[in-house]
């Protein structure tokens, strides 16, 4: 009987403990969509500036 509750208590010391330690971070999975992402938005950007500036110049040659 008593190897039974030395046997219990310390496995639930070890479970105990084994929840204890931090946890990894998490995996970038979608790393490589962000990054494509994230690049997308940057032309868009300039596509948006090169727009602005080809309709000040046309507004300016009608002028």
């Amino acid at each position: 009987m008593n190897r039974l509750i030395i046997v219990s208590l310390t496995l639930g010391m070890v479970l105990a403990l084994a929840g204890c330690k931090p946890a990894a971070p998490p995996p970038q999975i979608f790393k490589t969509q962000i990054d494509a992402l994230e690049k997308a938005k940057g032309v868009e950007q300039q596509l948006q500036q090169a727009r602005d500036k080809a309709r000040e110049a046309e507004e300016e040659q009608q002028k």
